[in-house]
């Protein structure tokens, strides 16, 4: 059975918005053609009566035209919820391994994310140095910024 690695989906309250963000502030690229689902397929699958979404898929970063994706999707209708804390069970964040921590967090600031924590340093016995801080998308999903070094 082979198995890999497809995509991570966000749900967003405009998919549209949120695209535009990580497109900017994180280099990832549009993998046509938007979606626009619905039907009894898509309400066996997800377990949800009158499901539509619309979204997109965003190619990471680094890994190449078949690389994994960000899908971004907006259901019409969609339940509540509060930004997660940084220790909530569950899926924590997204990780981007960048050249410079500071400065990626300062454009994700600009382009309407916020800070998180501040960037931080320490060494990793027998791995290298990490330089890290975590921050908020626009809707307030979790992003780490990380850089490996040798010490």
């Amino acid at each position: 059975m082979a198995i890999r690695y497809a995509h991570t989906n966000i749900i967003a309250d405009d998919w549209e918005r949120l695209a535009s963000f990580y497109e900017a502030a994180l280099a990832c690229a549009r993998v046509p053609p938007p979606r626009d689902q619905s039907g009894a397929w898509l309400d066996r699958g997800t377990g949800l009566e009158g499901a539509r979404l619309r979204g997109v898929h965003l190619r990471l970063p680094g890994h190449g035209p078949e690389g994994p994706t960000l899908e971004i999707y907006q259901y019409d209708a969609i339940a509540p919820a509060q930004p997660a804390p940084a220790n909530q069970r569950g899926l924590g964040h997204l990780a981007f391994a960048v050249d410079d921590v500071a400065a990626v967090l300062r454009e994700i600031i600009a382009r309407g994310g916020s800070a998180l924590g501040s960037p931080s340093e320490t060494e990793v016995p027998g791995v290298g140095v990490l330089s890290f801080v975590y921050a908020r998308d626009p809707e307030g999903n979790i992003i780490e910024l990380q850089r490996w070094s040798r010490p």
